[in-house]
């Protein structure tokens, strides 16, 4: 009812104010909105906002109710109004959806309104338009929708804008990736009511384009128009654009270019370009006629070149590009001959029941096709997700003595027929041992590695190993530490394809099985660990826990001078009614255990083991809850040999000292020897000299034939005992023998023993590097000696004489 009246009253002041020549309307924008009220005329109506506030065009920004005047009679002849909000979106998120709504206009009614929301993203990201499920379809720009809704989709470049086309509802186009910056617009005529909806929009992809459509063909005969950016103006220069089609199972789609107009171009040349799966790439010029694609989605992307814009009339790029879709029957015809399987069982089932995929065997029609002898297939309109293509093999032996003692190949890749509608995407062996024998498998191309939290398979494959009851032992795949698996039950190994990465060469030969003797455990790791790569093992079964009862041990090698880190994580613990769980750690060749707990003892965070060692875990009966635990092993250098290390290298810098020491010890006491020998002759004339390597004066220098042991204080003192004599303080007496009986003789250092005279002078023998003999002396060389010098030389005074001392020793000018 009151808006029965609001509405009544609005109609009221309309006709007032037309009455009157002057139309007044009351608008109210919306917080984060902004109406822009423009003109396309220079001179006429005006709109006001107040006395004296008059203007040809109006920006209103605030949320505040705004009256308006104008002064005209039919503004809505003159003005337009842009209703603009924007949209940012993060590397993450939008801030919103595009809300189809009037924001506030509805007074607005009477004129043209446009919608527009400017959008932007982070960079080197584009934003996605999601459109109803209705979709959309392109038009020309001269064309008008049957719902008077009329969308444009523009991209922002630093050039300026472009349009990227004008468009309807209800089309193949599913939605829109615009790079960085742009808009999305709806106009509607003048009295035109707004229909409510909404828009996802969502961050897009990083594009190498300046937009990115996509295209959902509708099944049965179709035909799509699509036209080029800015058209019938040019593309923009040496620019891209790609659509992207999806095309219904069991059709074809046909491209078709028409209206085109190619540039003048200064470097590369304008070009299309075509991906597909089926297909892989190819580029065609856009003169040439363009492929038909038979098989799945495919994208079309339009390069321009850089155009020659200097003459005038050049021409740019812009074409009509049709897409058509048609249904299409296929019947493909199979033969596939067993011998080339490697003892594989193919197998081919059906996945889609409603899909239109029919598979034959020998003319029989078949929902599961076995393979086991040589077949003729035949397979029609059958696509890839229509069908799974896997092989199956069992090897068993009921005694060891009949077991293969070579290794057998599990081969993933065998010669399968090119013609199957699917690749092989996975292979099964079931190993069934004699009653106490062993699976033992190893891989060929290198040791595998468990599938873990925290060590993931990157490759494009897993193994699977399972027991018969199809309890799981674990999941393993390439690049890893375990050399060899032993497990004492059947095995059933399943080698699968990753994440629809399948192919029909991607499944490798990546195992060998041999079926030996029994083992003490039930399963049995041979780890070899890196330096500093942290290995992961989990126990049979995890996250599950281990069977009751069950035992699992790794034979872990450490190399030389490393060491093992173990530490226990996700360690979950039961209560056990028999028996209990035990985690051991035993190094090889040593009969005491290094490490022991059971489940109700608290397991220490960090085990340090310095060689290689068993890992042994063995799980109770449990009357509640599951034992399961993953070990990491980290090798790292040894911690005693870095000690060894450290005091190797303090030992080292210790025999330097001592070495250096001693050095210095032999030079202070070759040096203190040195000085020892020097002995001063003490001369009363007030001259003194050292009888070194000088000499003395007038002596034969560097000769050391008459080298002295030692001097007698006799021979040094003489003058002293001939004043006691004179004295008649001593009595007759030898200067060189000294006392007659008691001094010892003077005696060269370098005489032997048998030959020395007591108080005789000899001279040494003239030898080779030795003094020549002492010359002959004249008879005053034989004369007293004065009184204040040892020895008297050629310039002495023949007038003093000194005591008959006997037969004078002549100093050599050695010590």
């Amino acid at each position: 009812m009151s808006s029965r009246i609001n509405l009544q009253f609005l109609l009221l002041t309309l006709f007032l104010s037309y009455a009157s020549g002057i139309q007044r309307l009351n608008v109210t924008p919306d917080r984060g909105t902004t109406f822009n009220i423009s003109s396309s005329q220079v001179k006429g109506c005006q709109v006001c906002t107040g006395p004296g506030k008059c203007y040809t065009s109006l920006l209103l920004k605030e949320s505040n109710r705004v009256s308006l005047e104008f002064k005209c009679s039919r503004p809505q002849d003159v003005f337009n109004v842009e209703i603009v909000r924007n949209i940012e979106c993060t590397p993450k998120s939008c801030s919103s959806n595009i809300i189809q709504a009037d924001y506030g206009s509805l007074p607005l009614l009477d004129f043209n309104r446009k919608f527009t929301w400017n959008l932007e993203a982070s960079s080197f990201k584009a934003f996605k338009i999601d459109f109803d499920n209705a979709g959309f379809r392109q038009i020309n720009s001269s064309e008008r929708c049957l719902d008077r809704h009329s969308y444009t989709l523009q991209a922002s470049q630093n050039t300026g804008n472009v349009a990227l086309g004008k468009y309807c509802k209800t089309g193949p186009i599913q939605s829109t990736q615009i790079l960085s910056q742009g808009s999305f617009s709806l106009e509607i005529p003048a009295g035109q009511k707004l229909q409510s909806g909404q828009f996802g929009l969502s961050v897009g992809e990083e594009i190498k384009s300046l937009a990115k459509i996509t295209v959902m063909l509708p099944k049965g005969t179709s035909s799509t128009e699509l036209l080029t950016p800015n058209y019938p103006h040019s593309f923009p220069d040496d620019d891209v654009m790609e659509w992207y089609f999806q095309v219904p199972d069991k059709h074809k789609a046909t491209v078709q270019f028409s209206n085109v107009t190619q540039p003048r171009c200064l470097k590369k040349e304008a070009a299309v370009e075509y991906h597909s799966r089926a297909r892989g790439a190819s580029v065609l010029k856009l003169s040439e006629p363009q492929p038909e694609q038979n098989q799945g989605n495919f994208s079309l992307t339009l390069r321009n070149c850089e155009m020659d814009r200097r003459r005038a009339g050049s021409p740019g790029l812009s074409l009509n590009l049709r897409v058509s879709s048609t249904k299409s029957s296929s019947v493909v015809s199979c033969k596939v001959d067993v011998s080339k399987l490697e003892g594989l069982t193919l197998n081919i089932e059906r996945l889609r029941l409603t899909s239109d995929c029919k598979m034959k065997i020998n003319s029989v029609e078949k929902e599961k096709i076995t393979i086991i002898s040589n077949s003729d297939l035949t397979f029609q309109d059958c696509q890839p997700e229509d069908v799974r293509v896997f092989a199956t093999r069992v090897i068993e032996c009921s005694k060891l003595k009949d077991c293969p003692e070579s290794p057998v190949r599990l081969p993933c890749s065998p010669s399968m027929p090119s013609c199957l509608p699917a690749p092989l995407s996975t292979v099964t062996w079931t190993l069934r041992p004699p009653r106490y024998g062993t699976v033992e498998l190893t891989s060929p191309s290198g040791p595998l590695k468990q599938s873990l939290p925290g060590q993931p398979c990157n490759d494009s494959f897993i193994i699977k190993a399972n027991e018969a009851d199809g309890s799981i032992i674990g999941h393993f795949c390439p690049q890893g530490t375990i050399k060899k698996i032993q497990i004492h039950t059947n095995v059933t190994v399943t080698v699968s394809t990753l994440g629809g990465k399948a192919s029909r060469t991607s499944l490798k030969h990546v195992l060998e099985a041999r079926l030996k003797e029994e083992i003490p455990e039930r399963y049995i790791f041979t780890v070899s660990p890196k330096k500093d790569t942290p290995v992961l093992l989990a126990t049979p079964g995890w996250p599950v826990g281990m069977k009751s009862l069950s035992t699992v041990s790794w034979i872990v090698s450490v190399p030389p001078r490393m060491e093992a880190r173990l530490m226990f994580s996700n360690l979950s613990r039961p209560k056990c009614s028999n028996r209990h769980t035990n985690i051991r750690v035993q190094r090889v060749g040593r009969l005491e255990e290094d490490y022991s707990r059971r489940e109700d003892e608290d397991a220490e965070e960090e085990i340090i083991v310095s060689e290689s060692f068993y890992l042994n875990m063995s799980n109770c009966e449990p009357e509640r809850g599951d034992f399961s635990v993953i070990t990491k092993i980290t090798l790292q250098r040894s911690q005693n040999l870095l000690l060894m290390i450290i005091l190797s290298a303090v030992a080292a810098l210790l025999v330097i000292f001592i070495i250096a020491l001693v050095v210095v010890c032999v030079v202070l006491r070759k040096k203190k020897e040195r000085l020892n020998d020097l002995v001063s002759v003490y001369n009363p004339n007030g001259t003194s000299f050292l009888p070194g390597n000088n000499g003395f004066p007038k002596s034969r220098e560097d000769n050391e034939s008459h080298v002295y042991a030692s001097i007698e204080d006799t021979l040094v003192y003489t003058h002293l005992l001939r004043q006691g004599r004179e004295m008649g303080m001593y009595g007759e007496f030898d200067a060189y023998a000294g006392r007659a009986d008691s001094q010892k003789p003077l005696v060269s250092k370098d005489s032997g023993d048998n030959d020395a005279h007591v108080g005789t002078y000899r001279p040494f023998q003239y030898q080779s590097q030795q003094a020549p003999p002492l010359p002959v002396r004249p008879p005053s060389h034989t004369g007293p000696m004065v009184e204040n010098e040892i020895y008297q030389t050629e310039a002495q005074s023949k007038e003093e004489s000194s005591p008959n001392l006997g037969p004078r020793l002549e100093p050599e000018g050695g010590n």
